[in-house]
């Protein structure tokens, strides 16, 4: 049996939302709790502590969805340890930015998490 690579919570939550759901969503988190609030292109990025709530407006989603994040210092070892604990990837989900370091995969109850390489 494999040891695990090691893994820890990353600072990244995506809130995946249909486009119906978008503007009344970000004006939730930044004029009714008044907390901070960054835009980009078709997301906004609000300061949740000590970490980062993405809002994605996705157009072809029918419902919200959370997506996570955890980050390992060897993403090759988190894939084969993962793939021999029956975990399955699911990297068609959404493409990666340029550049980074991770995979996509899906928990037990459907949840996406992306499994990134520590910073």
């Amino acid at each position: 049996m494999m040891t695990s690579p090691g893994f820890k919570p990353g600072t990244n939550i995506a809130m995946k939302l249909p486009a119906h759901l978008f503007d009344q969503t970000v004006s939730f988190y930044e004029e009714t709790l008044s907390l901070p609030v960054e835009y980009e292109e078709e997301s906004a990025v609000v300061d949740f502590g000590a970490v980062r709530l993405w809002l994605d407006k996705v157009p072809a989603m029918t419902q919200p969805e959370l997506w996570l994040e955890v980050t390992t210092p060897d993403t090759v070892a988190a894939s084969d340890y993962l793939q021999q604990q029956g975990v399955v990837r699911c990297d068609q989900v959404e493409p990666l930015p340029e550049g980074l370091d991770g995979f996509w995969i899906a928990a037990p109850g459907g949840i996406v998490h992306l499994v990134a390489r520590e910073a």
